[in-house]
């Protein structure tokens, strides 16, 4: 739903993300806090005071998926990374989890900290002295707004915290993962379109135009994140029970890792058509190189440049094996934002499956049409 974003750290041996969506809420919120805050404080004043509480407040979102995160690795169920982005902040958990009691102690665990650290600042709040006026009204604005975080949340709108904590009960009653979804699904995209038309009813006809307008682009986000929550737990239940070896490719096109950039051009890439090349030697992968890293080479200098000098190493890539589920298959695809995965037996290359090769078999699944 987000593209990749940049890396700031690791923290529980989590990935650490900012979106660049997330510099606009950054700005937006120190724009609207800077503007609230007292005027006799002074502008810089004013304009420090809102940056230290927006970064506060995107901590506070941190620690927010953190738990859910850390609720998931205890449950033994991978995250691949944290992202904040216009809307927060988005774990990204591997996979859906295995049983309902799981799923609610996941969903519950973000807006349970969130809650717990809104009372611990509105009770830092009132002990602190009246004359700590910068600091009261930082403390204050955090705390409410870590409030409101965990309430906002649990508004049970599909794949939002209260959606998932819904699901989880649907699904402990029903027994059906898949029915729990497409109700939670179905649920969210209702609410979505109340925020949508009551954002859109706010930006017209009242006051409140800019805060109208912020309420229908989150429905719009809600309600294509509840399609695509339902659309993904389709296509992972269809491809459980298959293996790798039944689509993966095994013509792939083998290149040395001395070759020049300018012999892999004009020997294989113009006549073969190809966007991905297996730099092999004695059948074991040595890295990976693809139309992206052939082009980010000049072409003035790709006699000169080897094709192991731009490769993407085999210790950087994500493998699977031949009797590996499907469904790990497109979980790293989409997670690691590449077109193919090395399928390796005993150190070897045996095959490759690219985007094309899963799409190919959903749509003769009649899970998706071409």
């Amino acid at each position: 739903m987000i593209g990749e974003g940049i890396r700031i750290g690791r923290v529980f041996g989590i990935s650490i993300k900012i979106h660049i969506s997330w510099l606009i809420i950054f700005g937006l919120t120190s724009w609207a806090l800077t503007t609230s805050f007292p005027s006799d404080w002074g502008l810089w004043v004013r304009i420090a005071a809102a940056i230290v509480t927006g970064l506060l407040f995107f901590a506070s979102v941190l620690l927010h998926e953190l738990a859910h995160s850390v609720v998931a690795i205890r449950s033994k169920i991978p995250v691949g990374a944290i992202t904040l982005f216009v809307f927060g902040g988005m774990a990204q958990i591997a996979e859906e989890p295995r049983e309902p009691g799981v799923e609610f102690r996941v969903a519950v665990a973000g807006p349970l900290v969130s809650v717990a650290l809104g009372l611990l600042l509105c009770g830092f709040y009132m002990l602190l002295p009246s004359r700590a006026g910068v600091v009261l009204a930082v403390v204050s604005w955090l705390g409410w707004i870590n409030l409101m975080l965990g309430a906002f949340n649990m508004i049970p709108a599909f794949p939002m915290d209260g959606g998932r904590v819904l699901r989880s009960v649907i699904w402990w009653r029903t027994n059906n993962l898949r029915r729990a979804t497409r109700i939670a699904s179905a649920l969210g995209k209702a609410i979505a379109v109340l925020f949508i038309v009551g954002g859109l009813f706010l930006f017209f006809f009242t006051s409140y135009g800019f805060n109208g307008l912020w309420l229908a682009f989150v429905g719009w986000f809600l309600y294509s994140a509840a399609s695509d929550g339902y659309q993904q737990l389709m296509l992972q239940q269809s491809l459980q029970g298959h293996a790798a070896k039944e689509i993966m490719s095994g013509d792939c096109i083998l290149v040395r890792p001395g070759m020049s950039v300018d012999e892999l051009v004009n020997d294989v890439v113009l006549p073969k058509g190809e966007r991905c090349f297996i730099v092999s030697v004695d059948a074991r992968l040595q890295g990976i190189v693809t139309l992206k890293e052939i082009k980010g080479v000049p072409s003035s200098e790709r006699a000169g440049c080897t094709v192991e000098q731009i490769m993407k190493p085999a210790d950087k890539l994500m493998t699977v094996g031949p009797d590996d589920d499907l469904a790990t298959v497109m979980r790293i695809l989409i997670e690691q934002n590449v077109n193919q995965v090395p399928v390796i037996w005993e150190g070897q290359l045996v095959g490759m499956i690219g985007r094309v090769n899963l799409l190919s078999f959903l749509n003769l699944k009649g899970v998706v049409r071409a």
